[in-house]
Formats: C-alpha cells, sequence, structure tokens
C-alpha cells in the first residue's frame, strides 16, 4: 500500500530576487494606463498597504516577506527529507509555457527520465533586475530526475477511471518546466544543499478563459484582450474529483509519494476589482480559514466566477490537493499563512499527515 504526505506551498517568484526589486510586480501595475491616477497615490491605499510600502518601496517589508517564504519552505523540505519519498507530485500551473496556441489541456502528467530547466532566466522581464539572491548566471541549468513508472501508472488508473488525462513525455518551453514547477523546485533547495527527488508534474489549466488572450497573466494592466475569452479552467468540482482520484489509485500504489500543490491565492494582477493593485484579501480570508478549520472539502462547491473575481485562478492547484487529502483522510496542518499588499499575493504553507 502506497503512503502519501500532503504539502501546500507557493511558487511566487519574488524570493529570487533581492529586497529592493521584490515590489516589482506593484511597480508595474502603478505604471498602467487602466489604474486610475488617484489610486497610484500611496495615501488612497488600505492602511495597512501604506505601512507595507512604508518610506522605501517595500524594501524593509520584502526582508520579513522573504523570513517567512524561506522558513517555511525549509519546513516543507525537513517533511520530506524525513519522509524520503520516491517521489514528488506536483499540481501547478503553466502560463503560456509548454502549452499554447496548438493546445491547451485542463490537466497532463508528465513522464520523464530527467528534464532540465532554467529559473532563473528572463527574471528582468518582470523584475527588471538580472540579479538573484544566490549570484548565480541566469542561464543556469538545473536539472530534476522523473520517476517514468509512476506517472505511467498514475495516468492508466486515472483513464480506468473516466478521467481523459492527457500526458507528455517531453517539454517544449525553451526554459524546461514550467515556471510554478521549476521556482517551487528552486525555494525547496534555497540554501543550496541539492535537492535530488523524482518529480511527476501535474499541470493544471488554472489560467482557463485568459490563458491565450492574456499570454499568461499580465495582459489586464495593458489592454482588455481582443477577441474575448478564452474556454474556461477546469471546475472546482473536476479539480477536486480528480485529486480524490489521484489519492486513490496512489493508495493502491507500492510507493512513498508527496502530493503538493504549488501556487499562492488571490494575485493582485489578477484581481480586477481592486484595480490589479493588492489582492482580494477577505477572500483568501475566507479560504484560510475553511482549510484550517478542516472545512476544505467545500471548495469542490466553488465557482469559477467566484474564484476569477477574488483572482485566485491558480487556488485550483489547491482543490487538487483537498481532494486527494479528503480521500485520503489526512489532516492539514498550517505552517504559516502570509499576507501582503504589496507582494502581489497572499501564500499559504501547509503538511498534511493521516
Amino acid at each position: 500500500m502506497g503512503e502519501m504526505l500532503g504539502i501546500g506551498t507557493s511558487h511566487y517568484p519574488g524570493p529570487i530576487v533581492p529586497d529592493s526589486y521584490m515590489a516589482a510586480f506593484l511597480r508595474r501595475t502603478l505604471e498602467s494606463p487602466r489604474v486610475p491616477d488617484h489610486l497610484k497615490k500611496v495615501e488612497s491605499w488600505p492602511r495597512s498597504m501604506q505601512l507595507e510600502w512604508g518610506n522605501d518601496g517595500g524594501t524593509q517589508a520584502a526582508g520579513q516577506h522573504r523570513e517567512r517564504i524561506v522558513g517555511a519552505f525549509r519546513k516543507i523540505r525537513t517533511e520530506i527529507e524525513a519522509f524520503k519519498p520516491d517521489f514528488i507530485l506536483i499540481w501547478g500551473d503553466d502560463q503560456y509555457e509548454n502549452f499554447r496556441e496548438d493546445i491547451i489541456p485542463p490537466f497532463c502528467a508528465y513522464i520523464f527520465e530527467q528534464a532540465q530547466y532554467t529559473p532563473l532566466a528572463g527574471i528582468d522581464k518582470w523584475a527588471r533586475t538580472t540579479q538573484n539572491v544566490w549570484d548565480e548566471s541566469p542561464d543556469k541549468i538545473f536539472n530534476v530526475r522523473g520517476h517514468v513508472p509512476g506517472g505511467r501508472y498514475l495516468v492508466s488508473r486515472l483513464l480506468e477511471e473516466d478521467f481523459d488525462l492527457p500526458y507528455a513525455y517531453t517539454l517544449r518551453y525553451a526554459r524546461g518546466l514550467a515556471h510554478s514547477f521549476s521556482q517551487t523546485l528552486l525555494y525547496l533547495d534555497y540554501d543550496r544543499q541539492g535537492f535530488d527527488y523524482c518529480l511527476v508534474p501535474f499541470h493544471v489549466n488554472c489560467y482557463g478563459s485568459s490563458v491565450i488572450r492574456s499570454r499568461g497573466g499580465g495582459a489586464p494592466l495593458t489592454s482588455e484582450g481582443k477577441d474575448g475569452p478564452d474556454p474556461p479552467a477546469p471546475s472546482p468540482r473536476r479539480c477536486f474529483d480528480i485529486g480524490r482520484a489521484v489519492g486513490r489509485a496512489l493508495k493502491e500504489s507500492p510507493w512513498r509519494v508527496v502530493l503538493m500543490a504549488s501556487s499562492s491565492w488571490s494575485h493582485a494582477f489578477l484581481t480586477e476589482k481592486n484595480h490589479w493593485l493588492y489582492p482580494d484579501m477577505e477572500a483568501d480570508r475566507k479560504r484560510f480559514e475553511e482549510l484550517r478549520d478542516g472545512g476544505h472539502s467545500s471548495w469542490r462547491g466553488l465557482s469559477l466566477s467566484q474564484i476569477e473575481a477574488s483572482g485566485q485562478n491558480e487556488i485550483l492547484n489547491w482543490v487538487c490537493l483537498a481532494g486527494a487529502m479528503t480521500e485520503l483522510n489526512h489532516r492539514i496542518e498550517v505552517i504559516d499563512y502570509v499576507e501582503s499588499h504589496v507582494f502581489n499575493s497572499n501564500k499559504c504553507f501547509t503538511v498534511s499527515r493521516p
């Protein structure tokens, strides 16, 4: 019988860059013509956001934000090392990386012997700097091993349960793994000790109605899109149910597996009702309370319109995890819940055991 450990985390890119650049998303937003001029003034922001911004453009707050995020990743790494998994399955999203106009699958499992990725490349496009906190080359190539037997077994089992799950043996993105997987691995080895665990990436089309027209996420700040919305993301109901099916399948397998959801929750650049300046704090707090109090099975009943209105698109990764943890009857423990008006998103870190 298989054994599983549940992990919830974030792949927020901020910790890649020095503190003075971590508020880059907000700075970019303030330049957008779609943000009303009066809301570009610091005094118009919520009080807690003004305090985060401070007199240094958020630099001091960035150090505190980093400390909590990195601290949570260190605790997660300790949990993984103690569990000694055969492989790690990560539910993550793809923002116009491996999937573009030729195919947008609702889900896709990757099956490979090994893969490469360059997570430090291209950070200047959002952070406006090529610097990273490790002083490593932007072109540095990282390697990860896959778990072919586990990937094939899982896809086969899901197909047998009538989940029409696409799978891929290769990566098409120039940087290899999509950001949600590569940045998660980057932070799990934040202290550069090595992190040699096998990986089965499990893509979720979190961006649905905007994945093509927004080319991954940032277009609302520059245009409203010319062609209308794309077809929607898979529903929370479907994400929850496929998570349950993954839990059932792996429970009957011979492997020890970490089931991990990687994403922040509400993203400022997706939250139109806040003029893309800060996340939906109230909606995220409600999700957090449900998670903390053991009510995460209710996430199956969320609607896509509700999720997208709150900029919580990527929480679909967590809905998959919630389904698996419900199936396995695991108890979810919160490691940390980190709120921020300035640093684009709120982040939650959890571990789940029987």
